[in-house]
């Protein structure tokens, strides 16, 4: 019930900026409670202009997933990111985000910006990055094909913050994520990541575990 209402306030919220076609475009359309039409912060290929869009260092990547991954869609390509409407069916949402559209959804291609915060039990997943490079060499990553990699280290953060200046409306498009939580072995781990600019992109990753 609770996801059926909040997807009726999507379309709501869809009607209510098309009427406002004609506001101007510096009359920002926020919305406090967006729901992220992606399973996790993972991506490549077309949707990123062919940038990687995967948060690693020379060992390890980390991926934020935004719902539970049991309920990732066997063959979804997770590079794909955008799943609409399909990851609205996937919940409940395991972060709480407000984003701020120049016109609105259904006119932008995207918001100006996105803040999410972690609700509590967010999961964080890390695996050695040698071993995410050959599984997406392919252009390819369904959940099933990275919860097989061997070195496979499931998490739950606490903390979760993110920051999110689309590429498709920011002028300069930026990504930042701080995550701490604790490992299924029981060890505690941080996770910081910062992308920001055009094709030129400076990242700036850092996972530690303890």
């Amino acid at each position: 019930m609770r996801l059926r209402i909040r997807v009726l306030a999507i379309v709501g919220a869809l009607a209510m900026t098309s009427a406002l076609g004609s506001v101007p475009a510096s009359a920002n359309v926020r919305i406090a409670d967006d729901l992220v039409p992606a399973y996790a912060r993972i991506a490549a290929g077309p949707v990123t202009g062919g940038v990687e869009e995967v948060f690693h260092t020379e060992d390890w990547a980390v991926i934020p997933f935004y719902r539970p991954p049991e309920c990732v869609p066997a063959g979804f390509n997770l590079l794909d990111f955008f799943d609409i409407p399909g990851a609205f069916f996937c919940g409940p949402q395991t972060v709480r985000t407000a984003t701020i559209w120049r016109n609105g959804p259904g006119i932008d291609d995207a918001p100006i910006m996105a803040k999410s915060r972690g609700l509590g039990e967010m999961p964080i997943w890390f695996v050695s990055w040698p071993e995410l490079e050959a599984a997406i060499g392919d252009g390819e990553l369904t959940i099933g094909e990275l919860g097989s990699l061997p070195s496979l280290l499931i998490g739950t953060a606490g903390f979760y913050t993110e920051t999110l200046h689309p590429s498709q409306a920011a002028r300069v498009p930026l990504t930042v994520f701080v995550a701490r939580g604790t490992l299924e072995d029981g060890r505690s781990f941080q996770a910081q990541a910062t992308r920001s600019g055009g094709a030129g992109r400076v990242t700036h990753v850092r996972i530690d575990f303890r």
